[in-house]
């Protein structure tokens, strides 16, 4: 029988919800699950909590926890100037009871003197298979003492446990209703709306006078003279199904029909507790000749866990707001499988998807663990382009300094050596995989099975109905044994393993990786930079130079900083000549250079090269391509389309993790033209609120940074002669000559009001 202790706990996980004013710690995170606690019947979240899931008569989903010894984490609370965490203690019970009571009968840290608050590992015996436990954590901080206990957070084991496992979500569904229901063909059709393309299925309430009546129903992404288009073309979604009706009122659920493409031994499978799904935005029921309403109608959309509240951005460019919820709502939409793929058409991962995805995630939901997981699963099943098997080493680090967990990196950390394709190595110094050097050990090395080759950007010339005179979404590269795109990838694949290999304090491998990037970069330089044209070119044996050639050095940091001007110019020059992936990099590039100004023309321009165009065509949800004439085949559910979704935090907003974990974070937006803009942006400390106010002669930001974070804090560069003052005090600042910003130095958490005024006649 359940104790008193027992139902008030069950009560308090299930339905309490930490308000940040209150002093203790919220959002609590085990292997970076908040919501381990809960449990879903085939979708839908249910009112059993996971420690009574032996109980329950039906089937139950639920998060299963894989490491015998996981990692905690929480938000520190405190609203106060500069608050930080001085000491944690953390307790685990495998009972509520002693939980409540604040005993940790499996393990108690005691006080721990630490400013640490996430990736928190577990110190106790080895946790037991299959098992509930139960835990919580007080804090200590600077400014507000000790605080209460956190609730109690419920986890399960999974059935069998290692060190170290990734652990994530089932997927769930949202029941949706159409947004709009209208008759389209006199007593014969009916039109619905949900108002934006979802990965679902259908349930339709329908009426019958008697047995045999039938009815159409057409499911679609596209519209056409009204009607949902039969024949969209390219991979955009078109279904049809005949429904053989019963007498009377019924439900009826349509049962999706198998695709042979999106279905096969690649592809990553629906479970099998959510069914087959379509993406669709219409649904047409023909042959009904009864009135239908919105309540009749249900589409149950299928997704990720995903916190709609996590992030706002809304700014004084209504082009670009449209374009962030596009952007938003794809990551969402897309992340049907639970493993970031590349769309309905093949739901096959790719390395290229998934590190725009996890960016994308990072920008929009406090949420780490898809992005994990999609990570590792493409560690193991590794994809055929050079310049993604390298990409590998960029997805790592950016998951360990967004969430200051290195387990996967230490789990991970010799296959991600060897992605760094230092097997080949040329006498030259640069990588080629043309040149011999791509043996059968060398691909074994990175778990490939298959022939690698440099890719650049998706379509090349003359590919999916694209002309040679078109030049493909590559920008006419001219492909050589040494590319310029594959061996820039290199050097940042070798500065980023120089980093993890430092997380993981190795430090002889450290210092082997930093000097390899280092002379790395000067033979680079010296191989792709044509100094007579002043930008760089394609590759060893051309003078071709493309947009791609120069935007990929610029965006990982590797342009002098004198030959940078020309190399802009040539950038500027060639507009959007890449493809939607090729974007991320170039959007990184405008940011890096930095030209703020341009970038916010590349986010906001509206031709048939755009995010705006996504919108214009109809579609909801990104598209694989600027537009189906760059890629007859493409579908209109491909979220590496989506890079705004971190462009904009990250880069037009500024925020980024400077320390893993968001120990440090910068806040450096480079607004350019726009006259406000707001923002909130997740972190896993808690998130960072931003609104700025740009008009001539004076610039305003108000600022909040969770407590146990601290900014490094910079303004934008307007004028000679300018002021700042924080919170109304005189600040002091700095600025390097040259560059287009101001630095306030480090700042603790808290709210600030930022003031710059300036002489708008002493430009900079």
């Amino acid at each position: 029988m359940k104790t008193f202790k027992t139902i008030i706990i069950a009560l308090s996980c299930l339905c309490a919800v930490s308000s940040a004013a209150e002093n203790k710690p919220n959002g609590l995170l085990t292997d970076l699950i908040e919501h381990t606690d809960r449990t879903w019947r085939n979708g839908y979240l249910s009112n059993v909590p996971v420690w009574w899931v032996r109980g329950a008569v039906e089937s139950l989903q639920y998060v299963e926890i894989g490491s015998s010894r996981p990692s905690f984490g929480w938000i520190v609370p405190g609203e106060a100037h500069a608050t930080y965490q001085t000491s944690y203690r953390i307790i685990v019970a495998d009972n509520p009871d002693d939980a409540f009571s604040g005993k940790g009968n499996i393990w108690d840290s005691g006080t721990v003197q630490s400013r640490r608050s996430t990736a928190v590992l577990y110190e106790g015996n080895a946790l037991q298979p299959g098992k509930d436990y139960f835990w919580r954590v007080k804090t200590v901080t600077n400014t507000e003492g000790e605080s209460e206990w956190s609730d109690v957070k419920a986890f399960r084991t999974a059935r069998e446990l290692s060190d170290y496992a990734a652990s994530f979500y089932p997927q769930v569904k949202s029941a949706e209703h159409p947004v709009a229901v209208r008759e389209i063909a006199a007593g014969s059709a009916l039109l619905a709306d949900f108002g934006k393309a979802a990965f679902g299925q259908l349930i339709l309430t329908l009426t019958a006078d008697t047995d045999g009546e039938n009815v159409v129903v057409h499911l679609g992404e596209h519209m056409a003279e009204g009607r949902i288009d039969r024949n969209p073309g390219g991979t955009i979604r078109y279904h049809h199904y005949a429904v053989n009706l019963m007498k009377g009122t019924h439900a009826y659920r349509i049962i999706i029909a198998r695709d042979r493409r999106n279905t096969g031994s690649a592809a990553v499978p629906v479970p099998e507790y959510i069914g087959e799904v379509l993406p669709f935005r219409y649904c047409e029921v023909e042959g009904y000749d009864r009135p239908l309403t919105a309540s009749d109608i249900v589409r149950e959309s299928v997704h990720y866990p995903f916190d709609e509240s996590a992030s706002f951005f809304e700014c004084s460019n209504d082009t670009l707001n449209q374009i962030w919820d596009l952007c938003k709502y794809s990551i969402k939409a897309t992340s049907v499988l639970g493993i970031y793929i590349d769309g309905d058409r093949e739901r096959i991962p790719y390395e290229a998807d998934a590190l725009i995805n996890q960016l994308s995630h990072y920008g929009v939901d406090r949420e780490y663990s898809m992005a994990r997981r999609s990570h590792e699963h493409l560690l193991a099943h590794p994809t055929w382009p050079t310049e993604w098997i390298l990409q590998a080493v960029l997805i790592a680090w950016n998951d360990y300094v967004y969430t200051g967990d290195h387990r996967s990196l230490k789990a991970n950390y010799d296959v991600l050596k060897a992605r760094t394709l230092m097997s080949l190595r040329e006498k030259n110094g640069l990588i080629s995989t043309t040149t011999g050097l791509l043996t059968p050990e060398v691909l074994s090395s990175v778990r490939f099975n298959g022939q690698m080759r440099d890719i650049v950007d998706w379509p090349h010339t003359g590919i999916l109905g694209l002309n040679k005179q078109e030049g493909g979404e590559a920008d006419g590269f001219v492909f050589t044994d040494y590319n310029a795109v594959t061996n820039a990838y290199h050097y940042q694949a070798l500065r980023w393993m120089s980093r993890i290999a430092g997380a993981l304090d190795l430090p002889a491998d450290a210092s082997f990786y930093a000097k390899e990037a280092d002379s790395f970069l000067t033979r680079y330089n010296k191989m792709f930079f044509n100094n007579r044209l002043g930008y760089y070119v394609d590759g060893d044996t051309t003078m071709h130079a493309s947009l791609h050639a120069n935007m990929f050095p610029v965006a990982f940091g590797m342009t002098p900083a004198g030959k940078m001007p020309k190399v802009i110019d040539f950038i500027r020059s060639r507009k959007m000549a890449c493809s939607v992936y090729g974007s991320q990099f170039l959007m990184d590039a405008l940011y890096e250079a930095p030209d703020a100004e341009y970038a916010l023309a590349m986010l906001t321009k509206t031709d048939d090269r755009s995010w705006y165009n996504m919108i214009r065509v109809g579609s909801t949800i990104s598209l694989e391509a600027w537009d189906n004439k760059y890629k007859p085949n493409q579908d209109w559910n491909h979220a590496w389309g989506a890079a705004p979704a971190n462009i904009i935090p990250r880069k037009l907003m500024g925020v980024e993790p400077l320390l893993p974990g968001f120990d440090r974070v910068r806040i450096r937006p480079q607004p350019a033209s726009l006259s406000w803009a707001n923002a909130l942006i997740p972190t896993i400390k808690g998130p960072v609120s931003l609104k700025i106010e740009n008009k001539k002669g004076e610039y305003r930001m108000q600022m909040t940074l969770p407590a146990n974070m601290e900014g490094e804090v910079y303004l934008p560069f307007q004028s000679k002669k300018y002021k700042v003052t924080v919170n109304g005090n005189t600040q002091k600042t700095s600025h390097r000559k040259g560059e287009p910003f101001i630095s306030l130095g480090t700042l603790p958490s808290g709210s600030y009001t930022i003031t710059m005024t300036y002489d708008a006649g002493l430009s900079q």
